[in-house]
């Protein structure tokens, strides 16, 4: 087997430490993603028959893509280190395919944030109507607990709902809107963020792969 020589070699171990960086992000990935979907407040707001689902998709995504990196950083340290060929075009396209599942996460949270706010909106305004319902007033009373909020728009229209409530109270449509948002923009950030990194070990992969077949041909 050809070794690579000069400039290619220190790009070798380039990789091999991209790829150790690539690893604990995947663990970083997988992390937030795991978070995000046992999150015991978000697990409560987003239990019952009829709740929305949306937001977990993006999580999904998440966790998906971060599971998927952990495998093929350790392969790409692998691969860097035999300076196989075969295993470096693997984790090049294997790169590709969670680039585009990271860039999907981060869209799919910016794209449709107003679409899962509203879901969840609707999911408790709908309970707020069916008051009378047990089931319904345990959402909002989860809602309530959780969220530190009361009612659908002023706590004066909502005070038999939450007795006890300080006049500060936020309505709890505006704090739906608050607590998603802020974690649907962790997917986001997260996604893209990590998609950027990827293209750097694109990069090194693609170099390191072609002076290897470079090499061989000369031989």
């Amino acid at each position: 087997m050809s070794k690579v020589q000069g400039g290619m070699k220190c790009v070798k171990y380039l990789l091999f430490v991209f790829n150790f960086i690539f690893w604990l992000s995947g663990l970083f990935v997988l992390a937030v993603g795991l978070w995000l979907r046992l999150d015991p407040q978000t697990v409560e707001l987003l239990t019952g028959d009829q709740a929305p689902d949306t937001f977990f998709i993006a999580v999904y995504i998440l966790l998906g893509a971060g599971g998927l990196m952990m495998v093929v950083g350790f392969f790409g340290c692998f691969g860097a280190v035999r300076e196989s060929q075969c295993l470096l075009a693997s984790f090049f396209a294997c790169l590709l395919i969670i680039f585009g599942a990271e860039v999907a996460a981060g869209v799919f949270g910016f794209m449709n944030k107003e679409q899962i706010v509203e879901e969840v909106q609707k999911f408790y305004s709908s309970s707020i109507a069916d008051i009378s319902n047990s089931n319904a007033t345990a959402i909002i009373f989860v809602y309530h607990k959780s969220l530190n909020c009361c009612g659908v728009s002023t706590l004066d229209d909502e005070t038999s709902l939450c007795p006890g409530a300080a006049e500060t109270t936020q309505d709890c449509l505006t704090a739906i809107t608050e607590f998603f948002n802020e974690r649907l923009h962790i997917i986001g950030y997260t996604g893209i963020g990590i998609a950027g990194v990827m293209i750097i070990g694109m990069i090194f992969s693609m170099v390191l792969c072609c002076a290897i077949r470079n090499n061989r041909e000369v031989i």
